[in-house]
Order: C-alpha cells, then sequence, then structure tokens
C-alpha cells in the first residue's frame, strides 16, 4: 500500500493594519495578498487528491482552508478540528504590537527561556504533539488518501522539529519557519503511525503590495 500523505499547511497572510499579535482573536482576515496565496496554494494541490481539509477555528485557517477548496477539481469537506488551534500562549500575547511585549507581556521573558513553565503555556511536544496527533488519526482513518491540515506558525514549527527529532529549544523554533501559506509534506505508512518522509513546499511567490508613495509638503 502506497504512503498516506497528510499536508500540513500554514494559513495565508493575514489583513492587520495595526500589525498587532492576533493570537486567538477573530476579526483578522486574510489579506489581498493571502486569498491570492491560498488560490495559488489550492492550485498548486489540484492534483494531490485531497479528500478533505481539516482547519484550525480561527478565521484566517478556516479562510485559508475555503480559498484552498474552491481551487480544487471537486469540493471536499471542511472540517474544524481544535487540536490545530494556535499556540495557547498566544492568548496571552494577543492585542499588542511585537515591540510593546517585553513591557506590556512581561511574562514572555519566562516563555521564551523555557517553554511549558507557565500555566497555560505550551511544551515543545505538547504543541507539536497534538498536531501530529491529528495528521495520525487522518492518516490511519484514510489510508492512501491525501488530506491537509491548515494550522498556524508556532504548532506547526513544534510539529516540525518533532518529525525530524531536533532539540526542543527556542534556537530550533525559529531556525527554519513555515512561512505563511508554506506547507510540510509528510508521509505516513500503511498503518498510519510512522512518518517515512518530511519535506518542505514553500509559500507561492505573491508580490507583496508596493508602499504608497509619501506626499512631500
Amino acid at each position: 500500500m502506497a504512503p498516506t500523505r497528510i499536508y500540513l499547511i500554514r494559513h495565508a497572510e493575514v489583513l492587520n493594519p495595526k500589525k498587532v499579535l492576533y493570537g486567538h482573536l477573530e476579526n483578522f482576515p486574510l489579506s489581498p495578498r493571502g486569498r491570492r496565496q491560498a488560490e495559488l496554494l489550492g492550485e498548486r494541490l489540484r492534483d494531490a487528491g485531497l479528500g478533505r481539509i481539516a482547519h484550525s477555528p480561527l478565521q484566517r485557517a478556516r479562510e485559508t482552508a475555503k480559498i484552498i477548496d474552491e481551487q480544487l477539481p471537486r469540493r471536499v469537506p471542511l472540517i474544524e478540528e481544535p487540536e490545530l488551534r494556535e499556540a495557547e500562549f498566544g492568548r496571552y500575547l494577543q492585542g499588542v504590537p511585537p515591540w510593546q511585549v517585553p513591557f506590556r507581556r512581561p511574562l514572555w521573558l519566562v516563555h521564551k527561556a523555557r517553554r511549558g513553565l507557565l500555566p497555560g503555556d505550551e511544551t515543545i511536544a505538547a504543541m507539536g504533539g497534538r498536531i501530529l496527533e491529528v495528521a495520525r488519526r487522518y492518516a490511519r482513518e484514510h489510508p492512501s488518501e491525501a488530506t491537509a491540515l491548515v494550522s498556524h506558525a508556532d504548532p506547526l514549527q513544534a510539529a516540525w522539529i518533532l518529525l525530524e527529532r531536533r532539540p526542543h529549544s527556542e534556537v530550533e523554533m525559529y531556525r527554519r519557519g513555515v512561512g505563511r501559506a508554506g506547507m510540510l509534506e509528510v508521509d505516513f505508512d500503511a498503518e498510519g503511525r510512522q512518518v517515512v518522509g518530511v519535506a518542505y513546499v514553500p509559500p507561492p511567490e505573491v508580490p507583496a503590495p508596493a508602499a504608497a508613495p509619501q506626499k512631500i509638503s
């Protein structure tokens, strides 16, 4: 029996004019560039034989999943999976511009020193583990049929660390990042238990919008 492929996808670019950390907040839809990223990602996956797309409960992941689905030769079920959610620590950081985090969210320093020490924080093993458990479940339940899972940066990067058995460190979390609309192709064996291949696919190339010209008074 052929390996079962699971696509671990990071949601596309978000519309965030105030440039805050959006964490678990709603009302952060995809930007026009993000929608185009998702369209191109769906075109890439047209011939992947997707049987379903599972996604995080958050708006940006739902929207990415829906746009991917619209590009496929046939529509597939869209399934909300709570375990694909954003990092739990994002709830503490959300609503704050990144440059304000050190003095408005001081527990961030503890989080950076060692994940999992604080209540509501997750270790790399726990965060990546919940993503991979969803992946393994779909691989077991749908052998030889591809599934896409749409999630978020930190959980996916934690899963990548576990897949490659790298050290559980903050350095490894950001040494290789999953870009917005990037994905990991993960192949499982026939039983859906052992990983037999992992590859990273960068995001589709979509030019960033040009900055508006500044007025000279």
